[in-house]
């Protein structure tokens, strides 16, 4: 069978060319995560070689799923935002072990596919208000932007104010804003990769000024073996240190509802936006694709990496012309590809992923203007939703505040019949977990 039949390219008014050229553009915008996921996910004590491997071979096999089951233009990998939660919140916080919390996103993979399987998915965000999502959205990007000023020390803890400015006089913070103010002109100047390019311009200048020791560009791929089916489900099933079964419960509730608002959306964005949807087939391949990213994220749970989610970057692929599921095989081989350049990966320090991660929280924040703020039920909820991420370093917390105060307010408004089943629901079983905890 021809590439031309495989993919429907004709059909869908691409070629080879322009589909390969799609693959690669958005391969670019997204690359950037086989050197911030090991970062963050080695906090946890997970070994970064492993994690780099993971990262390459969950990317390309979920973006192989999306290609073959889905045949859409949307590239997958670990998403941004529950990389942190799983290591700052369910690991940092929470306690549990990083094996335990890679079972975490397992049991948030089954309950996803199910989720999707029954339409739950569907009744799920067709019932979280518009105020909501784009709240959690925006705490997240807020959630990032700390993480990122912390670990480039612009800011630094402080006994009295909580945070203040670090010392500007050190190159950690200097090249991470420099990093992060070379992304930005680079993305208003319309350069593809432009994050990526950040990311290895200050690892250059770090390993220039001596703060960085060369380790080579091209190698053989480290072991998998410290990540490989490591994830502890007897364990975080039976823990005996006195965890309550509450807490177990939020963390793969928050796991479940990220996944479902990060993926849904941005696969509705981008296939609206390439103008699958109206297909006549379109919704049955939006079905597959909501199984194929669940798919994703229990491979990345074995492979060893918090969840697989669709990238919004695949944006990008689309906008120079990608149509297929051909830009997402390209994606899977360049990610495949990736697997090569773990020295690379080793190199890179935290105040260079820094930029990375700050200029990504600023995108975030424009979820905001979604919220309508002329309603109090709608913008306080919200408000208190995105606040509560950073500042309780918790996005756990945050949706928890969110759900709650909706839910009290337009109660309390006698406007309770605008509150959507789900929203009583999820409300409900964060009562719960704090009730339990």
């Amino acid at each position: 069978m021809s590439i031309d039949r495989l993919f429907r390219l004709s059909e869908h008014g691409t070629t080879v060319r322009t589909e390969l050229l799609a693959g690669a553009t958005t391969f670019l915008t997204m690359s950037y995560i086989v050197f911030v996921n090991p970062e963050i996910l080695s906090t946890t004590g997970m070994d970064a070689g492993a994690v780099f491997v993971a990262t390459c071979l969950a990317a390309a096999l979920g973006s192989l799923i999306m290609a073959f089951a889905a045949n859409f233009p949307v590239g997958m990998a670990p998403g941004m935002g529950l990389n942190a939660f799983f290591a700052f919140t369910v690991v940092g916080t929470a306690g549990l072990p990083w094996q335990q919390a890679l079972a975490a996103v397992f049991i948030s993979g089954l309950v996803f596919l199910l989720l999707s399987l029954t339409g739950v998915r569907a009744w799920l965000v067709a019932g979280i208000p518009a105020s909501l999502r784009a709240a959690i959205v925006a705490g997240i990007g807020l959630f990032l932007a700390i993480i990122a000023l912390q670990k480039s020390q612009v800011i630094v803890g402080n006994p009295d104010t909580l945070v203040a400015l670090g010392t500007l006089h050190s190159h950690e913070p200097l090249l991470a804003l420099g990093g992060f103010l070379l992304i930005a002109v680079l993305e208003a100047r319309g350069v593809r990769g432009a994050i990526l390019i950040g990311i290895l311009v200050v690892t250059a200048f770090a390993g220039l000024l001596g703060y960085v020791d060369y380790q080579g560009i091209v190698a053989a791929p480290p072991s998998l073996a410290p990540t490989w089916l490591q994830l502890d489900l007897p364990g975080l099933l039976h823990r005996d240190d006195g965890t309550p079964v509450a807490v177990l419960l939020q963390v793969v509730l928050v796991f479940v509802l990220v996944e479902v608002f990060d993926a849904t959306g941005t696969l509705y964005g981008v296939a609206g936006r390439a103008g699958l949807l109206k297909l006549a087939d379109g919704q049955k391949r939006f079905g597959r694709a909501l199984l194929a990213d669940s798919g994703a994220i229990i491979a990345g749970s074995l492979l060893g990496t918090s969840s697989t989610t669709a990238y919004a970057e695949s944006a990008s692929g689309v906008q120079v012309g990608g149509r297929t599921g051909l830009t997402a095989l390209v994606v899977a081989l360049l990610f495949l590809v990736a697997l090569l350049f773990s020295p690379l990966a080793a190199m890179v320090p935290g105040y260079a992923t820094a930029p990375a991660l700050l200029y990504v929280a600023g995108l975030m924040l424009r979820e905001l203007v979604d919220v309508d703020w002329s309603d109090l039920t709608e913008s306080v909820p919200a408000a208190l939703c995105a606040l509560a991420m950073p500042f309780t370093y918790s996005i756990a917390n945050g949706l928890a505040f969110g759900f709650i105060a909706y839910a009290a307010l337009k109660l309390g408004t006698g406007r309770w019949r605008e509150a959507h089943p789900a929203v009583w629901l999820v409300a409900g079983l964060f009562i719960l977990r704090y009730a339990l905890a």
